[in-house]
């Protein structure tokens, strides 16, 4: 099978709440191994998803051709903006991705609401020490960081993301590039079936998994599963010449 061939930009996206120091432990490492070098967004929390296609057009425009990676909200809007570029994009990194189409029923959604209302009603000090009191230490350090960094506008972050429309399958069945997908298999939050529904209705995926302590002790992870299954991606010229010899 050929290996991916992969383009000399990446653009990194953190999921919701999380900043470009995070999407950059994540992806770089196994990027730069190699010889891709990684741009790591830091968002916007007033307009996040302007924020990253902006990043991601604006790379795309310096570069050419670039790979879009994200993490939870992060990986909906690359896989997105790749769906709707495909000369822009040559391939996509999906970590932890959150729900499909509409976010209604996600919990990764539900959640950022709830947050977005305590932290108006109660104050950033207050969320976040319940927060911390009921995550995992790594991840309750990771997040006191980022939502320090982007308040008083880590609100109207939550609410977009609580909102943002994810691809549907039917859109991801347009998909004309490659995607490498990385679940973490005890993550309530954003749970595997979620990404097993994606790695179905792209047509050329693949899916490599993690769990949560794996993620905490170190987070580049994601970026190395990712990348193993991008390069696991059976390219579509091939699988059309094995169905027709076959």
């Amino acid at each position: 099978m050929a290996s991916f061939r992969l383009p000399p930009v990446a653009v990194a996206l953190p999921g919701t709440g999380s900043d470009a120091d995070f999407a950059a432990r994540a992806f770089t490492h196994a990027l730069s191994q190699a010889g891709v070098h990684v741009i790591a967004v830091e968002p916007d929390p007033s307009r996040l998803v302007g924020s990253y296609r902006d990043a991601l057009d604006a790379a795309a425009a310096q570069h050419g051709p670039i790979l879009a990676a994200g993490i939870s909200i992060g990986a909906s809007v690359a896989l997105e903006w790749a769906i709707e570029h495909p000369d822009r994009a040559a391939g996509v990194l999906a970590a932890l991705p959150a729900w499909t189409g509409d976010p209604a029923d996600a919990p990764a959604a539900r959640s950022a609401a709830y947050t977005a209302v305590r932290l108006r009603a109660d104050g950033l000090q207050a969320v976040t020490s319940e927060m911390k009191a009921t995550s995992p230490v790594w991840l309750g350090g990771e997040l006191e960081r980022s939502w320090r960094s982007q308040w008083p506008n880590l609100p109207l972050a939550l609410d977009e993301a609580s909102g943002y429309h994810a691809p549907t399958p039917e859109e991801m069945a347009r998909c004309a590039v490659p995607v490498g997908i990385c679940a973490a298999v005890d993550d309530a939050v954003h749970p595997h079936v979620v990404a097993q529904a994606w790695t179905r209705s792209l047509p050329q995926s693949a899916l490599g998994t993690v769990t949560l302590d794996e993620i905490g002790a170190d987070p580049s992870a994601l970026g190395r599963v990712a990348l193993d299954a991008l390069q696991q991606v059976e390219p579509a010229a091939t699988r059309r010449a094995v169905g027709l010899s076959g």
